[in-house]
């Protein structure tokens, strides 16, 4: 009795931990933007440059498009993850007017034209895994130059918001809610004082929110909105419940009435995702997410279940009844259930016959106890319509939409109409279609240029031939109704899960993205349409799908391991195009493996043959992934039945200074360890916050026994910062969370030449700390609030490089971070500066049509306190060449220098020098020549200097004599 209440205790709080964790609230979020708003303003770091380096090609996941209706050249368009852009020349050109908004996740954005008033509800409403949740509303006055929150804090997810035309202070809302807990901030609000406060004018219950909202354009009173129920946890998503459906208004959103019961529209528990699209205040169509599953499909289920060999049957069969078993069932079902090709029926026999193998292994070898039960296909995506406002509905098509929605539905859901003809209807799910006649009938309207898994469609009401389409991969538009269509990818937008470098000379960066593959690319790239001429866009693509992780070998950087989502990884040789499926599978007696989303991958540090991958247990190969041994037990708590999968390991982290000192974490919170190469394993995650999300385990490069390890919450709507750090091993944890505002946490790493030295990344920001984690300063003061999703320090060029989900890949310098002393910060602190090579090219032109060559170079320098600070540069004589006043901040500072020098400056150095004779460039200004200087600069009382050696470089024959010697075109 005593064993059996300890073992229910023990259920219990399992269920306990899953079900208690409380999410962050609104004003603990409150207080934190705060909090790192006064960082920001005290960081000594925010003026590091940061430089983007793409990729832009591929863009990211659009979600909202508003276009002036007085001109359609002239629009703003909104990115899941990558914030808010505007154009005035129809996408020749974007210019972001969100990032100083504290997130760039956007659900969606309404633009008061006439006031220059732009709403945005925060928070992308996709309710995918990465789909992160947002702050409410901010609302600029002043075209986007500035932001302020107007309220719905914990709102997380906007859906929709419809502007008052007549009214400026008008608007109404629609809030989904949390994706991953339970809330009562959601559904309907309503403000009429532009935002200062808010009524609640339709609630239905925690889990179910808005979707969509959407206005009569005849009679701006009649407003219809879509409820949606719909909940997440990290191992499953339920997308339907019979608290869906479809809501209407007749007084501008005061009040609403439930307008799908028993009318034509579907209702019960199958009812998902619905979007509207308003034709007037009686004429409203549909698109609806059916999961309730066909009728046929059941049927066929059924007839097949009669005929066909099942899983179950092996459980309990005898060896004499298997070897009766007809060949031709049990060769149905070994290739139905995926059997290793060896497996073929004579040799399953002889195995059982042999007792290698038992009947019940055929069983295990399918079986996956924490897949969902699955009862057939789901009828997906349907079009309804109503003539009477709402009082009854009709499907306006007799078959299934299929190869539409597929099996994610919830993350589309979306169409609209062309104003001038009813009966031209634009649906987006993964491709793009169309109906000119009301709905009976599609057409695909993709073309190769036009990315898959589209969002938002824009019919323009004056020129309906005019589209603009948001999908997965940027920004589309099309003059011919979709015939054809330009791609307006010209911003850096996308969103990296994982990112690695090589070493080559300039080297490359690598990186997988949402649903736009892998990319490998120059670290030196900066956007420009000269591949547009050249033919050859400096960034290459090598793999498809959700590009996850990257590794690269070190002895030839042509040899690529990266695949796509759940493990289906591949290794490549990007010289000879050859390419090999490498993802492990189990063997007969196994159950199968169970993988990632993003499933981690390593080449040891210590063998570049050896290749770690991680499932639910760790697999090992020793040449490079053509044959696999696991190495491990089940590393995690054993998962959890759902429709996604769970109990599955995160992170795989080698030792430098030992094979096979490994630690791997896991998406349900286990951490373990091993210090013989898998031989035998332990559990090191037990005083630390359990189930949470093992976002990076990190083996120090510094100290043996030193290992690092995040923990990320998002996934219980839990934002706080775990961050924890153990010299033993694991045997015992350190919190150095310190000072971090609330952001889930998913990179940290080391600097390699400063022990101390810490960078992390979280869903908003980066950090750096210079004591090991007892405080944190933050990073990015010239990056947008994106998240970070991984960081690399690429140790030969001494430049970390930031993959961030929205905004590509930035990449700084490391050099004075490293140079810094943190114990000397009441000194001014100089950093030395490389040595320049001069050119006869400066202060010149190639073409009266071109600005002169201006060259520059940074002086970097921390400073102990803000003011002014004055900086010269001094001749070998120590006298003044150039001086000049500047204002400083707190830290780090990085003043330009043009290289010029005075008029006083270039006597002096005639003087000094002789035979010099220092001539005006064609810019009308001095610049200094070869020599050794020294700059000096004095701060507070306080001065530092360090030397410029100017060297005579190549000094190469001047561009004007280049061209005119230059051999004539024929």
């Amino acid at each position: 009795m005593q064993t059996r209440l300890f073992f229910s205790i023990f259920l219990f709080s399992i269920c306990l931990s899953y079900a208690q964790k409380p999410a962050t609230g609104a004003q603990q979020v409150e207080a934190s933007l705060e909090t790192k708003d006064q960082m920001l303003a005290n960081s000594i770091v925010k003026n590091v440059p940061f430089t983007n380096v793409g990729p832009t090609i591929m863009s990211g996941r659009v979600v909202d498009i508003e276009v002036n209706p007085e001109n359609s050249t002239e629009f703003y368009v909104a990115y899941a993850t990558g914030g808010v852009w505007h154009t005035s020349n129809n996408g020749n050109t974007f210019d972001s007017v969100f990032d100083t908004a504290p997130t760039q996740n956007v659900g969606d954005i309404a633009v008061n034209w006439s006031a220059n008033i732009i709403w945005v509800g925060t928070g992308e409403t996709i309710s995918s895994r990465s789909s992160y949740a947002g702050i409410g509303i901010l609302k600029s006055t002043d075209g986007g130059k500035t932001w302020e929150q107007k309220g719905l804090l914990d709102s997380h997810h906007i859906s929709d918001i419809v502007l008052d035309a007549s009214n400026p202070d008008v608007a109404v809302v629609g809030a989904l809610g949390h994706l991953y807990s339970d809330n009562a901030e959601r559904g309907i609000f309503k403000t009429t004082d532009g935002g200062d406060t808010w009524e609640k004018t339709l609630f239905i219950n925690e889990k179910t929110g808005i979707i969509s909202l959407a206005e009569a354009p005849d009679n701006p009173s009649v407003m219809y909105a879509t409820a949606w129920e719909r909940e997440r946890m990290a191992w499953d998503f339920v997308g339907s419940g019979e608290n869906s459906g479809i809501y209407k208004s007749t007084d501008a959103g005061a009040t609403w009435e439930l307008v799908t019961t028993g009318n034509g529209f579907p209702q019960g528990k199958g009812v998902g995702r619905i979007g509207v699209a308003v034709v007037d205040a009686n004429t409203v169509y549909a698109v609806h997410d059916n999961q309730d599953i066909r009728e046929e499909s059941k049927e066929e289920g059924q007839e097949q279940d009669d005929k066909a060999l099942k899983p179950e049957q092996f459980k309990s069969m005898s060896k004499s009844g298997f070897l009766a078993l007809e060949n031709e069932s049990l060769a149905d079902y070994l290739r139905s259930n995926r059997f290793p090709r060896q497996y073929d029926v004579a040799k399953v026999k002889a195995m059982v016959k042999s007792d290698e193998l038992k009947p019940s292994d055929l069983h295990l070898y399918t079986y996956d106890k924490n897949a969902a039960d699955t009862e057939g296909e789901v009828i997906g995506a349907e079009i309804y319509l109503t003539e009477d406002g709402g009082k009854t509905w009709k499907r306006t098509h007799d078959g299934y939409i299929d190869d539409f929605f597929f099996s994610y539905g919830y993350v589309f859901a979306e169409m609209d109409v062309n104003p001038q003809d009813r009966d031209e209807i634009y649906l987006v799910g993964v491709p793009l279609i169309k109906s000119t006649d009301g709905g009976k009938t599609f057409t695909y309207i993709d073309e190769p240029n036009v990315h898959v898994d589209h969002h938002v469609i824009w019919v323009d009401p004056d020129m309906p031939n005019h589209l603009i389409n948001g999908n997965d991969g940027g920004l589309n538009m099309s003059y011919d109704a979709g015939k054809s269509w330009n791609k307006l990818n010209s911003i850096a937008l996308g969103q990296f899960y994982a990112i690695n470098v090589d070493y080559e000379k300039p080297y490359n960066v690598y990186g997988g993205l949402q649903d736009n593959g892998t990319w490998k690319g120059p670290h030196t790239y900066s956007y420009s349409k000269d591949y547009e001429a050249e033919g050859q866009y400096p960034y290459k693509s090598i793999g498809g799908g959700d590009g996850m992780q990257v590794q690269i070998d070190r002895r030839n950087s042509n040899i690529v391991y990266a695949g796509s989502q759940f493990g289906y990884y591949n290794r490549m040789n990007l010289e000879t195009g050859e390419r090999k499926y490498i993802k492990p599978s189990h063997g007969l007696g196994e159950a199968p493996y169970r993988f990632n989303w993003e499933t981690p991958i390593l080449l040891s540090p210590h063998n570049q043959d050896i290749l770690y991958m991680g499932g639910n247990k760790l697999m090992r190969s020793m040449n490079q992934g053509d044959d696999w041994t696991p190495i491990s037990p089940d590393l995690t708590a054993g998962g959890k039945k759902g429709n996604v999968p769970f109990g599955t390991l995160t992170n795989v982290t080698e030792s430098p200074f030992q094979f096979g000192l490994l630690y791997t974490g896991s998406d349900d919170g286990v951490i373990q360890v091993t210090q013989d190469a898998g031989g035998s394993w332990a559990i090191i995650s037990e005083e630390l916050p359990q189930d949470l999300w093992v976002s990076k385990v990190l083996a120090s490069s510094h100290k043996k026994g030193r290992v690092y390890a995040t923990l990320n919450g998002y996934r219980y709507d839990d934002f706080k910062p775990y961050v924890y750090v153990s010299d033993d091993f694991g045997a015992s944890w350190k919190d150095i969370s310190s000072n971090l505002p609330l952001s889930p946490v998913n990179v940290i790493i080391e600097d390699p030449v400063k022990e101390n030295i810490l960078y992390l990344g979280t869903d908003d920001a980066s950090y750096i700390s210079f004591d090991q984690g007892s405080s944190w300063e933050l990073l990015d003061g010239s990056m947008p609030n994106v998240a970070v999703h991984d960081m690399v320090v690429q140790t030969e060029a001494n430049d970390l490089v930031i993959g961030t989900h929205g905004r590509s890949i930035y990449i700084t310098n490391l050099d004075e971070i490293q140079k810094f002393d943190a114990g000397k910060a009441s000194d001014l602190q100089l950093f030395e500066l490389d040595a320049v090579d001069y050119s006869t090219n400066w202060g010149r032109s190639w073409s009266a049509w071109r600005a002169a060559n201006a060259p520059e170079i940074k002086i970097a320098f921390y400073a102990p306190q803000s003011g002014k600070a004055t900086l010269e540069i001094l001749s070998a004589a120590e006298k003044t060449v150039k001086s000049w006043e500047v204002a400083v901040e707190k830290g780090f500072n990085y003043i330009p220098y043009d290289l010029t020098i005075s008029e006083a400056g270039k006597k002096q150095l005639e003087k000094e020098t002789k035979d010099l004779k220092i001539a005006k460039a064609q810019s009308d200004v001095y610049y200094i020549p070869p020599g050794s200087y020294q700059v000096q600069v004095k701060v507070a009382g306080k001065t530092a200097s360090t030397k410029l050696k100017v060297d005579e470089g190549s000094r190469r024959r001047d561009w004007a004599e280049a061209a005119a010697n230059a051999p004539e075109e024929d």
